[in-house]
């Protein structure tokens, strides 16, 4: 157990280094592109269309992969207000009905990425299959979330049911 744990914590450290790399390079390809159109009046096509595609794989691979349920942003007034029992039945049914939505759709999203293979994009050529490929990916990541969120709201117990007595604290506070 404790080589699994290794290994999925040098995976996880790996995804984050795939993150930030791709992360870096937007930003360096948005200041080549600002440079480029603003400064030498020369603008650039593949700097528009590498941003939009390292945005895309950023976002799906950073959640597939690299955030942690914790992390994720959440506008929780109502919920955190509502009785146990409540907040687990609306997990429950909150994570049923997400996780069957991404599972129906799931075989028509692999048969668009296949199907994408035959495009390719305007200015890299990169093969739109490639691209959207990401989101496979992201949705088995939100199947296993949303089960999961299931899970804990049937089992009624976890850091989603630990309603804090006050608000949190940050360092940049």
């Amino acid at each position: 157990m404790d080589r699994i744990k290794t290994i999925a914590g040098w995976l996880q450290r790996r995804a984050e280094n795939i993150l930030a790399l791709v992360l870096g390079a937007l930003f360096l390809s948005f200041l080549i592109q600002i440079v480029f159109r603003y400064l030498l009046d020369l603008p650039l096509g593949w700097t528009v269309e590498f941003v939009a595609i390292a945005w895309l794989f950023g976002i799906l691979f950073g959640y597939a992969f690299v955030v942690h349920e914790s992390d994720v942003i959440r506008l929780d007034i109502i919920y955190a207000a509502l009785p146990s029992p409540a907040r687990r039945a609306l997990d429950v049914i909150t994570g049923l009905i997400c996780a069957g939505i991404f599972l129906y759709t799931l075989p028509a999203v692999i048969g668009f990425v296949q199907f994408m293979s035959i495009e390719k994009t305007a200015y890299m050529k990169i093969p739109f299959d490639w691209v959207f490929a990401i989101y496979i990916p992201f949705a088995l990541s939100v199947i296993i979330r949303s089960l999961y969120t299931v899970y804990i709201g049937i089992r009624g117990s976890g850091p989603a049911f630990d309603t804090p007595t006050s608000a949190g604290t940050h360092d940049y506070d």
